[in-house]
């Protein structure tokens, strides 16, 4: 039996379509679109995805299942998934579960059966908007309702995805992790949870990193007594210009370590050393996006995954542009001048998407041996 569900806009559109996962559960943030072909299960635990509902590009969603591998996180992250048909039957020897039963086991609602292309239309041409899913009110209440759902501008929801709890990374899933860094020489890496993905964390461990993970509340003193090669700063959801607690924590750990920051990460260095960011007007998320590298020339293709952005226009002296978007130019990577930082605005170690830019975590170590050897 199927259950009628409504996905309802701020503007006062309406969807009509079918609910799957967990029927009885409603679902309000901001609607945001990924068009990556695959990989549903880590775009769902993307702790980036924190406030936001997912609306998925590709039209067949759920039929490879759920396993216990490709995780990003211990907890579906998004509010609640949009497709335009979910596969009720899943095919994968890897799989335990299918997406329903899973997403009804966190409690998160899905609607299916609407015009997925129509929706990404909205959002391209009107920009991504609160929204609310569900299969228990009327549209009267919900067109009401939606008007009351947080603005991500001015939203820190670092707290809610950040670990409460220092925590040495243990590699305790699926061993397969492509070979990184071919020197025996290990390095210790303090990474400043602001929601990091399991990814990154395997990469760097492939690097030869022991890897400390840290609440992204945690103060620059109470890292650098521990005396860490070098420091990570991670992805995570909301505005960055609400992340407010870092920005002085950053600049003290860049002028003592080497720094590398991905995502938020990224944002927070450009605000720390002085730049401005501010909200795309549908934002990068997907898995095909081309990035040029301005040091290489090479073109890399990227995943990426945010709403907000770093303007160029605002770098300081001290900071220079080292990546550019080539689908809109916006920034999509920079370095200090003087210091040992360094960051990018998407995602080198995917999950999913390509490989292109694992380098970046060579380029981190390579930064790391260099001023280990120094000092």
């Amino acid at each position: 039996m199927r259950h009628a569900a409504l996905l309802t806009l701020e503007n006062g559109m309406t969807f009509r379509g079918w609910a799957f996962g967990d029927i009885h559960a409603e679902s309000m943030g901001e609607v945001v679109f990924n068009t990556a072909l695959s990989g549903y299960q880590e775009i769902m635990t993307d702790p980036s995805y924190k406030g936001q509902i997912m609306t998925f590009t590709y039209p067949h969603i759920g039929n490879y299942g759920v396993n216990i591998f490709d995780v990003e996180s211990d907890t579906i992250q998004c509010e609640g998934i949009i497709v335009k048909e979910y596969a009720k039957h899943y095919s994968n020897f890897r799989a335990h579960t299918g997406l329903g039963e899973w997403m009804k086991e966190y409690g998160k609602i899905g609607i299916e059966g609407l015009d997925t292309r129509k929706l990404v239309r909205v959002l391209r041409s009107a920009g991504v908007m609160r929204g609310i899913i569900s299969a228990q009110s009327s549209e009267k209440e919900l067109v009401e309702r939606v008007q009351n759902v947080p603005q991500m501008e001015g939203l820190d929801l670092t707290g809610l995805v950040s670990t409460k709890q220092v925590y040495q990374w243990q590699q305790t899933d699926e061993p397969f992790v492509p070979a990184g860094h071919s020197s025996g020489k290990r390095f210790t890496v303090a990474a400043l949870d602001f929601g990091i993905k399991r990814n990154i964390l395997r990469r760097l461990a492939a690097y030869n990193c022991d890897v400390t993970v840290y609440p992204g509340t945690t103060s620059a003193d109470d890292i650098l007594a521990t005396n860490p090669d070098g420091i990570f700063l991670s992805n995570g959801p909301g505005d960055p210009a609400a992340t407010t607690y870092a920005f002085e924590t950053i600049r003290a750990l860049a002028a003592q370590k080497p720094v590398f920051g991905i995502c938020l990460g990224h944002q927070l260095i450009g605000l720390a050393f002085g730049a401005s960011t501010y909200k795309l007007k549908f934002g990068h998320r997907g898995a095909n996006h081309p990035v040029k590298n301005l040091r290489t020339g090479a073109i890399e293709i990227s995943s990426q995954n945010h709403g907000f952005a770093v303007d160029v226009q605002t770098l300081p002296d001290t900071l220079e542009a080292t990546h550019i978007n080539l689908n809109d130019n916006t920034l999509s990577g920079l370095r200090h001048k003087h210091l040992p930082v360094f960051s990018v605005q998407y995602h080198p170690e995917a999950a999913p998407g390509p490989h292109d830019s694992d380098y970046l975590f060579r380029d981190f170590i390579d930064l790391m041996d260099q001023y280990s050897s120094v000092s």
